[in-house]
């Protein structure tokens, strides 16, 4: 993993949209069913809003029912990072990127194989860079 990233709240805000800036830096959470990501099947990998650091795989993805993108473990286990999140009188597993210190989202044991994990993150934390197109000529040595 690179280096970490450290900036002011003020750059950050600079950086990030409104909404973007709520949930990564001040641990929100987008409302179910309204974020960019939660049913989206292109292909690609998903990587932090603030850092760029890729994070989640699309074929690791997959409908939850929860209305927020859930994938079942990240592209590098080390990318992103767990701590416990005692807020609201529940505890939960908080995920983070490794690299800035963004919230994700949360991560619980209910998922699918092959890791019954469901990492049910906001899509204001990532960004989805879809797969290269191959060009024709390509194409043409596969």
């Amino acid at each position: 993993m690179a280096e970490k990233i450290a900036k002011s709240e003020v750059e950050w805000k600079k950086q990030l949209t409104p909404e973007q800036y709520h949930v990564t830096r001040e641990a929100g959470t987008e409302p179910a069913f309204t974020g960019k990501y939660w049913k989206t099947k292109e292909a690609g990998t998903y990587h932090c809003s603030c850092c760029g650091e890729p994070l989640f795989d699309s074929k690791t993805k997959f409908d939850s029912g929860t209305g927020w993108p859930s994938f079942y473990k990240p592209i590098e286990q080390g990318n992103v990072v767990e701590h416990t999140d005692s807020t609201y009188g529940m505890r939960r597993v908080e995920a983070r990127c490794a690299k800035c210190d963004a919230h994700l989202g949360h991560v619980f044991e209910d998922g699918p194989v092959p890791t019954g994990l469901r990492y049910c993150m906001n899509s204001a934390a990532l960004e989805l860079k879809p797969e290269e197109s191959k060009s024709g000529s390509e194409k043409e040595k596969n």
